[in-house]
């Protein structure tokens, strides 16, 4: 079955890589990309993918009349709803940008498919949802993972926004029928990740020999998913999954953030002693002088609302879809690593703030 796919947030980090994978493994579909391109987002996310069948548009989700038109001109059966303000300390510093794109603008884009599937039904429509396991809350350390049943409990205006929009995709289902699913998945990680986050952001400030800075005593658990596993994730629950069910996608790989870089600064090091030539193209590391990149942590002041732990049960997606992780942590690290290292170009423009964003149609 061939299926025409509206990506909106698709040339941001999961939202590229969802492109890309679903070229790959779906060859016969329709693609088109919707994405704002706000700071984080990036067309060369999706080079060299751009060709007849996989289209790129510049727009807003909350520009109801522009999806109705694209939904009404590309004659779209699926949506799939990355697009999201998703960095919780740009949340904390201005709660309005994130409330406007992930509360209003999901709002606008659920209008816009009821209205346009209302005069085209078919049986293959359907809207995901990408959410996140933020929405619950925080666990204790002897909490049971989050499960599709547990009740939402937001602390951070990303959070709460997410939420307001889990909620009002639900009421779209059960009010006007619309056909959606909804995932939640647990911390993400991979190429083409904007490096403001964990994980890229310590990568490349020790490729520079910066500081690795961590909230509090830097041992906040966090449940780690690599992108590639998340976006077969949502293949298995738009090919198998029933209409108007939820599903939690997590890693089983849950560490504390200070392990975790802690490990990521081993893995840097491994890499420098294979390689002589990265000492000289980053000779500030401090694997380039035969130093200990963990002397780079330093643990900074907390941040408001920190979630003490994440933890994902994804049980019912491997039970009732068949869905199993196929990267563990430590071997996603380790590819991660170089695909930094082989993308230099790519992250040191975002740094440097000269990199362009590039136009769509």
């Amino acid at each position: 079955m061939t299926r025409r796919l509206l990506i909106t947030g698709g040339a941001g980090f999961i939202g590229a890589n969802f492109t890309r994978f679903w070229a790959d493994a779906h060859p016969g579909d329709r693609l088109v990309v919707l994405d704002k391109l706000t700071y984080a987002g990036n067309r060369e996310n999706l080079a060299p993918l751009l060709d007849a069948r996989v289209r790129f548009v510049l727009g807003d989700i909350a520009d109801r009349a522009r999806v109705l038109s694209l939904l009404e001109e590309e004659r779209i059966d699926t949506i799939v709803n990355f697009a999201a303000e998703s960095h919780v300390d740009r949340s904390i510093d201005d709660p309005y940008a994130v409330v406007h794109t992930n509360v209003l603008g999901t709002q606008s884009l659920l209008d816009a498919a009821r209205a346009y599937w209302k005069v085209a039904p078919r049986t293959t429509n359907r809207f995901h949802h990408v959410s996140t396991d933020e929405v619950y809350g925080s666990l204790g350390p002897q909490d049971r993972p989050f499960t599709e049943r547990h009740p939402y409990s937001p602390n951070s205006p990303y959070a709460a926004s997410k939420a307001a929009a889990d909620h009002l995709v639900r009421a779209y289902g059960a009010t006007f029928g619309l056909p959606f699913t909804i995932s939640n998945c647990s911390n993400n990680y991979g190429p083409y990740q904007f490096p403001e986050k964990l994980i890229p952001l310590c990568l490349v400030n020790l490729l520079d020999g910066r500081r690795l800075p961590l909230y509090g005593d830097g041992r906040q658990i966090r449940d780690w998913l690599h992108v590639h596993d998340h976006c077969r994730a949502i293949e298995c629950i738009l090919t198998q999954a029933s209409s108007g069910t939820t599903w939690n996608v997590g890693g089983r790989s849950e560490a504390e953030n200070v392990w975790l870089i802690g490990r990521l600064c081993e893995v840097v090091e491994q890499a420098f002693a294979r390689h002589a030539s990265l000492g000289e193209r980053f000779p500030a590391c401090p694997a380039a002088r035969g130093r200990s990149c963990r002397d780079q942590i330093e643990f900074v002041q907390d941040r408001p609302g920190h979630d003490r732990r994440y933890a994902i049960d994804g049980s019912s997606i491997e039970r009732e879809l068949g869905f199993r992780t196929s990267i563990a942590l430590e071997q996603g690290l380790g590819t991660t690593v170089e695909w930094y290292l082989d993308h230099e170009p790519w992250w040191r423009a975002i740094k440097d703030g000269t990199y362009r964003r590039g136009l769509g149609s």
